[in-house]
């Protein structure tokens, strides 16, 4: 090869490899078919990217095009900046959930996306909105419909588990359409911290957590879930921590057997010098190895919230993961 063109692979590499450490993405979640792993995040009618090896990263064309019809009646002239999916497979078809919200407010919902296929180039893909699954209102609810989480228990039962701020986080059964809640409802608190009382309601106050995700192995469901501050540049203070159950309803105890509706969590990673949070993760099972998605803000970049995947280890039954570089 000629030095030349020896130069421009290289250069090329280079800027392939720095995009890989380097992509840009916000509450990232994940699923594999056929050997393509596909990313979703926050991002304008939701961000999509694409991989073979969980290293090189391809951008592909957002879920929405244009926003949903009724996030409008939810949000007022909503800009079809949508946050925080999920990704859940059954019974052949992609069930998408996704977040509408004002910052820092309970005026939300979660709506849900069908697709046949996560491949854009299959001549059967095409994402179809169902709508509102549930809906959070200043005043009325204490809870805040974001952050959805599908979990599937031992009996065949799916769950959504969802929330952030306010009373805490919240499981809730689903129908077996998966585009409703179930009849009649069935409603748990799996997470809360100590709020202030003379908080206004329509406020999120100080018990700062969300972004749950469950997670089975060996007998229990982990429960994830970020802690304190996202979104703040410098002042970002997310990390991850983690309480477990034997039943997908709870209760759910960290390691040191404090229940996580009374404040409880194991520590499983925050940020450092470099990183000023990390949180916002999902977890999964890809060619026999556990894997925790996050994301977190980076101090030499300007604060840019950049994907992080990292292999989870397991000691004595809690997870653990590598501290960020």
């Amino acid at each position: 090869m000629k030095k030349s063109n020896l130069f421009i692979f290289l250069f090329l590499l280079a800027i392939s490899l720095v995009e890989a450490q380097e992509i840009i993405v916000h509450d990232p979640v994940a699923a594999e078919q056929d050997g393509v792993f596909y990313l979703f995040n926050t991002g304008r009618g939701i961000s999509v990217h694409s991989s073979t090896d969980l290293e090189n990263w391809k951008r592909e064309e957002p879920v929405f095009s244009e926003k949903p019809d009724w996030t409008d009646d939810v949000v007022e002239d909503f800009e079809n900046h949508i946050w925080a999916p999920d990704i859940f497979h059954k019974n052949g078809t992609y069930y998408l959930y996704y977040s509408v919200s004002s910052f820092a407010k309970n005026t939300s919902a979660i709506g849900v996306a069908t697709n046949e296929t996560l491949n854009p180039g299959d001549d059967n893909f095409e994402w179809v909105d169902h709508g509102i699954v549930v809906q959070s209102v200043p005043n009325r609810d204490m809870w805040n419909a974001i952050d959805p989480n599908m979990i599937e228990d031992e009996e065949g039962t799916v769950w959504m588990s969802f929330g952030s701020f306010w009373n805490g986080l919240k499981l809730v059964k689903m129908d077996e359409d998966l585009k409703s809640i179930a009849k009649p409802e069935e409603w748990h608190t799996i997470a809360r911290r100590e709020r202030s009382f003379d908080i206004p309601s329509e406020d999120p106050g100080d018990a700062a957590l969300e972004a749950p995700f469950i997670f089975k192995k060996d007998g229990y469901y982990y429960q994830f879930l970020s802690w304190d501050l996202c979104c703040r540049g410098e002042e970002s203070t997310y990390k991850v921590v983690v309480g477990r159950s034997k039943e997908v309803t709870g209760p759910y105890l960290d390691k040191k057997g404090k229940p996580l509706n009374e404040g409880g969590g194991t520590l499983v990673i925050q940020g450092n010098e470099n990183w000023y949070g990390a949180g916002h993760n999902s977890v999964y099972t890809f060619n026999g190895k556990d894997y925790m998605f996050f994301h977190a803000y980076d101090a030499q970049d300007g604060a840019k919230p950049k994907l992080k995947i990292k292999e989870l280890s397991w000691d004595k039954g809690w997870p653990t993961i590598a501290p960020l570089e």
